[in-house]
């Protein structure tokens, strides 16, 4: 049976990590509006750069003349994976959740002959990667210093996935992170950057048959915008994933501080069940005492 002091101890430590976890709760889900509104507004922007990039990519003259980035290298040899989590943890199963699919699509590419590389942004995503595929991490960006991140973040990835395409070490390049829908839901998202998986010009709103001309030409202006685009696409990703992250944490210390409360009232219960006992004890020691007298 633990002791009284021992008992004491334990509820203390455990109120203490209580305020902690409650604190922590209250921080994220402040953080949370912001991020959320962040990841929200930047949505749009975003599909309607790639409605753009469709119109264009409909308008060339063949596939021919369309850029490398939009139409590949030809291959699908090397793959480079962008495996996007947070600096931080205490956020439950948002950064295992983004590395698990992250690794189940390199163990599948490795499986069919692919060469694999591994381009982390976020501390967690790399601790969690280097276990098993510490071989196939080729760099990585660790923003934890910086507070708030920003499109100036997004473009240092985008500008180092770029200047590994130029320099033809990968053909196909895949993002993995978490979009926002709710504080208890964030649905792992892979996205294919580079070469551009755009939708059918069929799923573009009706235009009312208006014919554009585009000045200089599309291929000209695709060169311009894919670059632009690839940063866009990795901030909105960067964004989603910092709303995701400030729900997953939120939840994830809401259910800390409840059950820090169930296990206080379990070890108050415990506590006042053996200060019982031993003055029981107590009085049959003394009763007994002084009958023998």
């Amino acid at each position: 049976m633990p002791s009284l002091k021992s008992l004491r101890l334990r509820i203390a430590s455990v109120k203490s990590t209580q305020k902690i976890t409650k604190a922590m709760k209250m921080v994220a889900a402040s953080k949370l509006r912001r991020a959320q509104e962040a990841a929200e507004q930047a949505r749009p922007y975003a599909e309607r750069m790639e409605r753009m990039l469709v119109s264009l990519a409909a308008s060339l003259p063949s596939a021919d003349d369309a850029p490398r980035l939009l139409g590949g290298t030809g291959s699908d040899q090397t793959h480079l994976l962008v495996v996007a989590t947070g600096e931080r943890g205490l956020c439950g199963a948002f950064n295992s959740s983004i590395a698990r699919a992250a690794r189940r699509k390199a163990q599948e590419l490795l499986g069919q002959g692919k060469t694999v590389k591994i381009l982390w942004v976020g501390r967690k995503g790399r601790d969690n990667l280097k276990r098993d595929l510490a071989r196939n991490i080729v760099d990585g960006f660790d923003f934890s210093k910086v507070k708030r991140v920003g499109f100036v973040e997004a473009a240092q990835v985008s500008d180092k996935i770029l200047s590994l395409f130029a320099h033809g070490e990968f053909d196909v390049c895949t993002i993995f992170f978490n979009t926002f829908k709710s504080v208890i839901s964030q649905v792992v998202t892979e996205r294919q950057l580079i070469p551009l998986a755009l939708p059918e010009a069929t799923a573009l709103p009706d235009l009312g048959g208006a014919i554009y001309e585009f000045e200089p030409d599309e291929t000209e202006i695709l060169e311009q915008l894919l670059p632009r685009n690839l940063a866009v696409q990795v901030f909105r990703a960067m964004l989603e994933n910092n709303a995701s992250e400030q729900g997953a944490r939120m939840s994830a210390m809401d259910n800390a501080t409840r059950n820090a409360g169930e296990m206080i009232n379990k070890l108050t219960l415990v506590y006042n069940r053996t200060r019982q006992a031993m003055i029981t004890k107590e009085l049959i020691e003394i009763i007994s005492g002084a009958e023998a007298v």
